[in-house]
């Protein structure tokens, strides 16, 4: 294994204390800072610390592997907290560790193209957007709402839990759309819950007016003034994640409560 690395840490004190420790043990077994092409990716920070690093290093994902301490409760994308330092490296250092890929959701519009861990999503604070929603080349349904959110099995704790997705168990290659805030009376009415599809589904979201919303892919926001649809499929390319202890997926969801 090649013994470049570089880190991602999120802007507080425990964390960059994680990563002095972390930078002066590597130099002491030969490994190299190499923040443009590193084999390593350090993620010291949260869920959100996580997602980072991976849009920051998006054109090394097919060659890097991410590895993360948690500095705050336990995260999904981290079996280790700050406690946990000293495992944590050694574990690194001995191998110890299994290399885990996840999916990456893409949305792609007429002009580009965004991958996601999380989820994909458009929202409209400004008016309520209408879409016409296709489902492998199908007509399903028009939504009226503020807009729709696609998730992965990952994703399903986060964004689209707050939105009542149903939280979907590890091991399980799905994806989930979910309504935000849909319109639904007698003149209206769209599906109005969850919905789980197979992986290998393209759900393709389209309206002739899209000017107010936003495509947001995690952390990453484009407005779709001069679009018209968006197309959400899973990548043929994942990231890989280093796994090291083994947390469980129901104590992993547990910590969030």
């Amino acid at each position: 294994m090649e013994k470049t690395f570089a880190c991602v840490v999120r802007p507080d004190d425990l964390s960059h204390s994680i990563e002095v420790k972390l930078k002066s043990r590597l130099n002491q077994e030969g490994y190299v800072l190499n923040e443009n092409t590193p084999a390593t990716i350090f993620v010291i920070g949260g869920d959100g610390t996580f997602l980072r690093a991976v849009h920051q290093y998006k054109k090394q994902r097919d060659t890097a592997v991410f590895y993360g301490i948690h500095t705050g409760t336990l995260g999904f994308y981290s079996d280790y907290t700050a406690a946990d330092f000293d495992i944590w490296i050694d574990h690194f250092l001995n191998r110890r560790g299994t290399v885990e890929e996840f999916p990456l959701l893409v949305a792609e519009t007429e002009t580009r193209k965004f991958c996601a861990v999380n989820e994909v999503r458009i929202e409209n604070a400004v008016r309520t957007q209408e879409l016409d929603i296709d489902i492998d080349g199908s007509f399903f349904e028009r939504f009226r709402g503020t807009g729709i959110l696609v998730a992965t099995q990952l994703g399903s704790t986060a964004y689209s839990r707050s939105l009542g997705g149903a939280v979907v168990q590890d091991g399980l290659n799905v994806m989930e759309m979910v309504e935000i805030a849909g319109i639904h009376h007698s003149r209206y009415r769209s599906l109005g819950a969850p919905l789980i599809l197979k992986a290998d589904s393209v759900i393709t979201l389209r309206s002739p007016d899209l000017s107010g919303a936003l495509l947001g892919a995690d952390t990453r926001v484009l407005h779709l003034e001069q679009e018209h649809s968006v197309r959400i499929y899973y990548s043929d390319r994942g990231i890989k994640v280093l796994r090291g202890m083994n947390v469980s997926y129901l104590d992993r969801l547990h910590s969030l409560f």
